[in-house]
């Protein structure tokens, strides 16, 4: 249950009617206590305010209809610029970042101002009455003691509409300025980086000193329970989608509950069917349909991959940007460098993380999950192998990809991890070899390609790179 409340609450939040439909429910109570204000303090008050002027109510309902019918009309106009905008970008740089979009703040924000605003005004509009004529044949006293037969204008909720009225230019102003650089595409690629780096923060820990060489060695097979796969029974999915959440400490807790052993074989992402093994549990004599149902409550799932624990989503959406940039009917490699850019950040930020044990004990020191952890090795995967096809046919994405390889080389502290990267770059110059015509723009790639190599294979070129901030020869 935590896990589905935890991951209900992510797409409340990203979602484009949670900020309004907040900001209209505050304006209803702004209207109740700015109404009951007015009936507590009457018009007396006015009085001494020399620039505050009354409204008669016939002022006071011309007043609030028309800020009322201009707000939502703007409100329109906003939402339609917004879903206009959102649709042109997104045929430009995928629909994978639609939701991106959708979560802007601020584009929530102008529009959850102007529906507060009518909501505020039409709340208040009710309120205001004429005075009634007199009945005949009543008294003073019964004249003076009825309530219905007094006009009433809420001089302060029509102010405090006035002012929001004010407020809602402002923000349509901002707006304008806004929309244009939401859809910029170097701020969608910086946006998707920013993210991307703050997530991986928030999932790993800081690195204190330099790891040791095999430290990143997970794979202790002795912590493993004898006849393992054997003993253990398979949990499968009771649904369909991507895999969106899985409740690690939900998951922890049932296995000391109940003595087991789990071993996750899903991560957030993945696409499950009704036949998917989400887990392995063992003894399985302890299992049960209660408990199968319990474990399956730990994983949840929905149609389209989020942000929410899976980093190679948002990978992957930088990757689509450079891909779709990079293709021939777009032929931009700016934008695709920008994105190797913000990716290369990504992988320093991993690179300097302690990635966590894929063995998880409890508190008494008894095995209870494993969970394999995301790698350096992965996302490197996910970075090179997928825009190496597309660099490699682009002169200027294939240098800069070098330069990204050299790049990370000076970051990384495993030896293992640089032999990844001399890999990765190894196999970028024999694509460019087969993809590029031109001898002097293979040449150049080649001069990038061997100051990989001089920094990979020289401890000096390293360190005097890092002194220097400059580790690329004179081309």
């Amino acid at each position: 249950m935590n896990a589905f409340l935890i991951t209900l609450w992510a797409k409340i939040r990203a979602s484009y009617w949670f900020v309004p439909s907040l900001m209209a429910i505050s304006a209803v109570a702004l209207s109740f206590l700015t109404t009951s204000l007015d009936n507590y303090l009457g018009s007396a008050w006015m009085d001494n305010i020399e620039w505050l002027y009354g409204n008669q109510p016939d002022g006071a309902r011309a007043v609030l209809s028309t800020v009322a019918g201009s707000m939502i009309t703007v409100a329109g106009v906003t939402f339609s610029m917004t879903i206009l905008s959102i649709s042109h970008t997104t045929s430009q740089v995928g629909p994978r970042l639609l939701n991106n979009f959708m979560a802007d703040k601020a584009n929530q924000f102008t529009l959850g101002v102007f529906i507060s605003t009518f909501m505020y005004c039409l709340m208040v509009l009710r309120t205001v009455r004429n005075a009634e004529p007199v009945p005949p044949g009543m008294s003073g006293e019964n004249i003076a003691s009825a309530e219905l037969m007094a006009a009433f204008v809420p001089h302060i909720a029509v102010t405090v509409g006035v002012l929001m009225a004010i407020a809602s230019v402002g923000v349509l102003i901002f707006f304008i300025h806004h929309i244009p650089e939401t859809i910029h595409v170097s701020n969608i690629i910086a946006g998707v980086g920013r993210r991307l780096n703050h997530q991986i923060g928030n999932q790993f820990p800081a690195r204190v000193g330099d790891p040791n060489e095999d430290a990143g060695n997970y794979e202790h097979e002795s912590a493993l329970p004898p006849l393992f796969d054997e003993s253990a029974a398979a949990v499968t999915s009771n649904g369909t989608g991507y895999l969106e959440y899985i409740d690690g400490d939900g998951l922890l807790e049932v296995a000391r509950r109940h003595d087991l052993v789990i071993h996750v074989q899903r991560n957030p992402g993945d696409f499950i069917t009704g036949s998917s093994i989400l887990l392995l549990a063992s003894p399985r004599e302890r299992m049960d349909e209660k408990l199968e149902a319990e474990l399956n409550a730990m994983f949840v799932h929905g149609t389209q991959r989020t942000a929410t624990q899976d980093l190679r989503f948002q990978v992957n959406q930088l990757v689509e940007v450079a891909m779709r940039a990079l293709s021939p009917g777009v032929n931009d490699p700016f934008t695709a460098i920008s994105c190797m850019d913000w990716l290369q950040s990504a992988l320093e930020t991993l690179a300097s993380r302690d990635l966590p044990a894929a063995y998880r004990y409890d508190n008494e020191q008894k095995l209870r999950v494993i969970a394999e952890p995301v790698t350096f090795r992965a996302f490197a995967a996910l970075v090179f192998d997928q825009l190496r096809p597309y660099v490699a046919t682009d002169r200027n994405a294939s240098i800069r990809m070098m330069e990204v390889i050299g790049n990370l080389v000076l970051r990384v502290s495993s030896t293992r991890d640089r032999r990844l990267l001399s890999r990765h770059a190894c196999a970028l110059r024999r694509e460019c070899r087969n993809a590029i015509t031109d001898t002097r723009d293979l040449a150049v790639v080649s001069r990038r390609y061997r100051d990989v190599l001089r920094l990979l294979t020289g401890k000096d070129a390293r360190i005097r790179a890092r002194q220097t901030g400059q580790w690329i020869t004179a081309p």
